[in-house]
């Protein structure tokens, strides 16, 4: 089974991941994919239906994924965006600490899509900052957590940029 047969019968859509990014090409602005998604790149992947992207900018990203075929919801500091009769979940961060991450961002190859990835550092970053959020769900904690542990098992060098006391799993790998 390719990757691309296996992200679409996830998603129940063809080719929703391809979609996204030319719609993120077309609308002409840098962007790169972060969270969950992002760092299966990384590490040993584990499933996620939600693909998650940071921009630098984002006037023109609305109407992109419209003209893709998206629903789009636009939020203060999100757009969240899906196409009908897919399960993939789109969010687009508008929260400016993020506008960096696309210059920084490798090529990669996520499920058959090549599309920019956040670099390791930027999406570890995201995650410290997911964690410090009062708002964010104890389930979504849960999930960057362990993407937190999964990284630092698999490249020690990030370890030093968890802070010490935050996660004892990681404290015990310094």
């Amino acid at each position: 089974m390719t990757p691309e047969r296996f992200l679409a019968g996830l998603t129940g859509h063809d080719n929703d991941l391809q979609l996204v990014a030319q719609a993120l090409k077309a609308a002409a602005v840098p962007f790169c994919l972060i969270g969950g998604l992002a760092m299966n790149h990384y590490v040993e992947p584990v499933v996620t239906l939600d693909a998650d992207f940071a921009v630098a900018g984002h006037s023109r990203v609305a109407q992109a994924l419209r003209d893709c075929g998206f629903e789009v919801e636009e939020h203060p500091y999100s757009l969240n965006a899906q196409l009908p009769g897919s399960r993939l979940r789109v969010q687009i961060t508008l929260d400016e600490r993020y506008q960096a991450f696309p210059a920084r961002a490798v090529m990669a190859e996520i499920f058959g899509v090549r599309l920019p990835v956040a670099a390791l550092q930027d999406l570890v970053q995201g995650k410290l900052w997911a964690l410090a959020d009062p708002r964010r769900r104890a389930s979504k904690k849960a999930k960057d957590k362990a993407d937190l542990i999964r990284v630092c098992e698999s490249h020690a060098r990030i370890i030093p940029l968890i802070p010490p006391g935050l996660l004892p799993e990681v404290d015990a790998l310094r």
